[in-house]
Order: C-alpha cells, then structure tokens, then sequence
C-alpha cells in the first residue's frame, strides 16, 4: 500500500473543511435567508436537467458511437417519454410516470420485438 504523503492529507482536510462550511452556510446564519425569485424558479428545473444529463447519452450512444435513431428502441422510447411529459405536464408525479411511461414502450420494443 502506497504511503500517503502530508499535502494530500492536507488537501483532503481542506476540502472537508470548506465543503461543510459551504453546506452548512445556511444553518449558521442567524436571520432567514430567502432565494431570490430567478433562483427559485431555476431550481425547479434541476431535476429534469440532471435526468436529461444522465439518461441522454445512455439513448444517443452504442459502444461509444451515436446510434441509428430508428432502429433502437431507447430513441422510441425516449421520444413517447419527452411526448407524454409534455401531455401530462402539470400532474404532480410527471416524472415518475414519464419514466414508468417510456419503460411501458421500450419494454415490449426491446424483449418483443428484439430491438
């Protein structure tokens, strides 16, 4: 086992250090602290972005190279998802159902059909 040497235990203390100062940034101060309005608003998109961020390249890519749009059933899958999002938008479990949604076509495409 490699020794470790005193910088890099110093850096890993720094970095603890500043991450729970940073994280607990908002439990120290003494008054309530408020989001600005822009920022809420922007937070409420986080979740589909880190969605998209991860499952998008998944979609797009076989082995490293972009995949042949229809003759995969991820890309048909993923296209009945992002089209029953926008249909059931503004119901209050829309991505859980999105996902159950494109799983429900990707499913029967890829175990039936062998796609």
């Amino acid at each position: 086992m490699a020794e470790t040497d005193g910088w890099t235990v110093l850096v890993i203390i720094g970095l603890m250090v500043i991450s729970v100062v940073a994280r607990s940034f908002f439990f120290i101060s003494e008054r309530a602290w408020k989001l600005p309005y822009w920022a809420q608003r922007g937070l409420q998109y986080a979740p589909i972005a880190a969605l998209m961020a991860v499952i998008t390249p998944d979609i797009v890519m076989l082995d490293g190279e972009l995949t042949a749009p229809w003759r995969d059933a991820r890309v048909l899958a993923a296209i009945a998802a992002a089209l029953f999002y926008f249909w059931r938008r503004r119901f209050s479990l829309v991505l859980p159902a999105t996902i159950a949604f494109g799983m429900a076509v990707y499913l029967p495409l890829r175990l039936g059909l062998g796609w």
